[in-house]
C-alpha cells in the first residue's frame, strides 16, 4: 500500500473510533435500556403464563356480562387486581369529527377505534380509513400487584353522553385545508372528549383527545392518578403500545405504496430516520424519541410527544402480497412514571397527507417523511420544483397541463445551458472534417499523437470537447429530481389526463395474459411515447454530433438506454413519464429554434478566425510555465 491508502485507513479508524467514543451509550442510559427490557421479557413472560387464563375469561364474557357472582369477581380479580372492576362492559363508540376526518373512539381500552380522512378515497373508491377495528391496539402496558395489565382489553368510560361530538365548521377556503396558518388568523371550534379508566381509591388512567376545526392534529394527552401506587415503588415508566395493519389505499404496484411504506422517527433534537421500506426489519431506539410515524405512500399516523419519550422499539411486517392490508407496524414507547404518582404526558396525533406544506408548517421535520431525494435532489424540490408546482395548482385543475406549463418551466430555467450545449456539439459539428483529417494524417499507429494533436486543434479554436456534456450535466440534478417527486406528489393522486386515471400511479391501456420479467403484465402509453421520442432524440443527437462514427462502440449503448427506461417507468408514476416525454418534444422544439437562428457559415468562419489567432494563455498557465522555468533552472545551477 502506498502512503495515501495507510493515510486514509489511519483517518477512517481515527474517525470511527471518535464517533464511538463520543456516541457510546452512559452507564445511566443502559440501566434505563437494562430495564425495559427486563421488563418487556416479564412482560412477555406473564402474558405467556397468562394466555390459558385469559382464553377462559373469553369464554366467560357472555356470563361476566350478566351477572356478579362472586366467582366471577374472584376471577377477574385474580386476573386483574384493582383493575377487575374496569373488566367488564360493553364495547360503545363516541365520535369525533371536524372538516377534514372523522375519529371513532371506542370505549373498550378508550382507543382510537377508526380514522376517516373525508377529502380522499381509496383506490376502489370506498372511504379512506387510515385503520380501524381489531386490528389496532392502543394503549398503556405495565405490571400491578404482579400482573400485567394492558389498557387495550378494559372498558373506560367516555367524559360526554353523546355518541356523535361534531365541530362547528366554517367554509375554508381550497388551498387552505389543514393549515395551521389559516387556523391561527381564523380560529374555529374546538372539542375535547376524555377516556378514564378508574380502579377505584383515586386511581385512573385517562386519555384526553382534543380535535380543532380544520385541522389534522388530534391532542392525546395521558393523565394518570396514583398509578405509582399499584404499578409498585420501584416502577419508573409504562409503556405504550401502539400496533396497526395499515390498510391498502392504493392499487398494488412495485414501486408504489409497498415499496413506500415503513416506520419514520425522530431523535429528541436529531435527525429523521426511518426503517428499511423494501423489507420488514425492527429496531431498538435507545435514547429519547421526539415522534414516530407510521407511514403509507401519501398518509400518516405520527404519534409526536410535546417532551420526549424516553426510548422505544419499533417493528414493520410487510404484506407485499396481501392484497387488504400493506404492512402490520408497531411502536412500543416508554413513558417516564413521575414519583409523585400523577402525572400528565401530553402528546400529539397526525392524521393526514404526506403533503410537503402540510407537514412542513409544524417545524417538527415531518416533511422528512417525503423522499424528496439525496441532498442536492431534495433542495431542488423543496426550493424549485415545489413552489413552481403548488403555485401552478393554486390556479389551474387540469394537472396535465400544470404537467405541461412546470415543464415550460424547468425548461426555461435550463435554457442557457441547452443553449450551450448545442453551440458545442454545432462547434464540432463544423470541426468534424479537420479532425477526421488530423487523425488520418498520423493513421491509426499514433493513437497518442493523434490526440494530442486534435486537443491543439481544439484549443486553437477555441472549442471545449466537453463543452456539450457538462451543460447537460448541470441539469441532471433537475431530471433526478424529477424522479423523486411525481411518485409522492399526492396532488396528483387519483388525478385523471387522457387516457391515465391515476397519475400518481401507471397508466395502463392494455393488460397481457403474461407476466414479462422487469415490464409487467401491462402496457403504459405514456412509457410508450417517452421511449420512442427518447430513440429519436439520440438518433437526432448522434446526427447533430457524429459521435458514434468516432466512437462506435457508443452507438449501441446509447440506443439501449431507452429500452431500460422502457422497463423502468413501465410501472413507474404515468406523471413522471408524461413529464419526460413533454420534456423531451419541448427539446425537439428548443433543437428546431436554434438551428433556425444560427448560421452555420457564420458559425464556422468565426471557428476559422479563432483558428488564425494567437493562442492565449491564461494566468495561470503562465505563471505554472514560469515556475517550471524557474526550476529548470534552479537544477541546472545545481549541476
Amino acid at each position: 500500500m502506498d502512503k495515501n491508502t495507510i493515510a486514509g485507513l489511519v483517518l477512517i479508524f481515527a474517525i470511527l473510533f471518535t464517533a464511538s467514543y463520543f456516541n457510546k451509550t452512559s452507564d445511566t442510559d443502559l440501566e434505563k435500556i437494562r430495564l425495559k427490557n427486563d421488563s418487556i421479557a416479564m412482560a412477555e413472560r406473564a402474558i405467556a403464563s397468562e394466555k390459558a387464563r385469559q382464553n377462559e375469561l373469553t369464554s366467560l364474557q357472555p356470563v361476566i356480562s350478566n351477572t356478579d357472582s362472586a366467582s366471577v369477581k374472584n376471577e377477574l380479580t385474580g386476573l386483574y387486581g384493582v383493575f377487575a372492576v374496569a373488566a367488564k362492559g360493553e364495547e360503545e363508540f363516541t365520535t369525533i369529527e371536524n372538516n377534514l376526518m372523522k375519529i371513532v373512539l371506542s370505549n373498550k381500552g378508550g382507543k382510537i377505534f377508526s380514522v376517516e380522512l373525508k377529502n380522499y378515497k381509496r383506490f376502489n373508491g370506498k372511504p379512506l380509513v387510515l385503520f380501524e377495528g381489531e386490528t389496532n391496539r392502543f394503549g398503556l402496558n405495565f405490571f400491578s400487584q404482579n400482573k400485567i395489565i394492558q389498557t387495550d382489553n378494559f372498558f373506560f368510560h367516555p367524559s360526554v353522553s353523546e355518541s356523535l361530538v361534531t365541530l362547528n365548521s366554517s367554509k375554508v377556503p381550497v388551498g387552505k385545508e389543514g393549515r395551521e396558518k389559516y387556523n391561527k388568523d381564523n380560529p374555529g371550534d374546538s372539542k375535547s372528549v376524555a377516556m378514564r379508566l378508574d380502579a377505584g381509591n383515586n386511581v385512573f388512567i385517562e386519555y384526553v383527545y382534543t380535535l380543532k376545526d380544520n385541522s389534522y392534529l388530534v391532542g392525546f394527552d395521558i393523565n394518570t392518578s396514583g398509578l405509582k401506587k399499584v404499578a409498585g415503588a420501584n416502577s419508573e415508566f409504562v409503556n405504550f403500545l401502539w400496533n396497526i395493519n395499515l390498510p391498502r389505499q392504493e392499487k398494488m404496484s412495485k414501486f408504489g405504496e409497498n415499496n413506500q411504506s415503513t416506520i419514520y422517527y425522530k431523535f429528541d433534537k436529531d435527525l429523521v430516520d426511518k426503517l428499511d421500506p423494501a423489507k420488514s426489519g425492527s429496531k431498538s431506539l435507545a435514547t429519547k424519541v421526539k415522534w414516530v410515524g407510521f407511514k403509507q405512500q401519501f398518509f400518516s399516523s405520527v404519534l409526536i410527544a410535546d417532551q420526549a419519550f424516553q426510548n422505544g422499539q419499533i417493528s414493520t411486517k410487510k404484506s407485499d402480497l396481501d392484497t387488504s392490508f400493506v404492512a402490520e407496524m408497531t411502536a412500543d414507547l416508554t413513558i417516564p412514571l413521575d414519583i409523585k404518582g400523577s402525572e400528565s404526558f401530553p402528546a400529539k396525533i397526525y392524521f393526514g397527507p404526506n403533503q410537503y406544506n402540510t407537514l412542513n408548517q409544524f417545524d417538527l421535520g415531518l416533511e422528512e417523511q417525503l423522499p424528496l431525494g439525496w441532498t442536492v435532489f431534495g433542495w431542488v424540490n423543496k426550493y424549485i420544483v415545489i413552489p413552481a408546482f403548488d403555485f401552478l395548482h393554486r390556479y389551474i385543475g387540469n394537472f396535465g397541463l400544470i404537467i405541461l406549463l412546470l415543464t415550460i418551466y424547468i425548461k426555461l430555467l435550463t435554457l442557457i445551458f441547452t443553449y450551450k450545449s448545442y453551440i458545442s456539439q454545432a462547434k464540432m459539428k463544423l470541426l468534424k472534417p479537420e479532425i477526421e483529417e488530423i487523425q488520418k494524417k498520423y493513421g491509426e499507429d499514433k493513437k497518442l499523437e493523434s490526440q494530442q494533436a486534435v486537443m491543439a486543434f481544439y484549443k486553437k479554436a477555441g472549442v471545449n470537447p466537453m463543452g456539450g456534456c457538462l451543460p447537460m450535466l448541470l441539469q441532471m440534478p433537475i431530471l433526478i429530481a424529477m424522479f423523486y417527486f411525481f411518485p409522492i406528489s399526492i396532488e396528483l393522486r387519483q388525478q385523471s389526463f387522457l387516457w391515465a386515471t391515476d397519475l400518481s400511479s401507471f397508466d395502463s391501456i392494455a393488460t397481457l395474459p403474461f407476466t414479462i420479467p422487469f415490464y409487467g403484465n401491462h402496457v403504459s402509453l405514456f412509457c410508450l411515447l417517452m421511449t420512442v421520442t427518447n430513440i429519436f432524440y439520440v438518433k437526432f443527437n448522434n446526427e447533430m454530433t457524429g459521435s458514434t462514427q468516432q466512437m462506435p462502440g457508443m452507438k449501441t449503448m446509447m440506443y439501449l438506454m431507452p429500452v431500460m427506461f422502457l422497463f423502468i417507468f413501465n410501472s413507474y408514476a404515468a406523471g413522471l413519464s408524461l413529464y419526460y416525454f413533454l420534456s423531451l418534444v419541448l427539446t425537439f422544439v428548443q433543437m428546431f429554434i436554434f438551428k433556425k437562428l444560427i448560421n452555420d457559415e457564420k458559425l464556422h468562419a468565426q471557428l476559422k478566425a479563432k483558428q488564425k489567432m494567437p493562442v492565449t494563455k491564461s494566468k495561470f498557465q503562465a505563471k505554472l510555465e514560469e515556475m517550471t522555468k524557474q526550476k529548470a533552472l534552479a537544477d541546472k545551477k545545481k549541476r
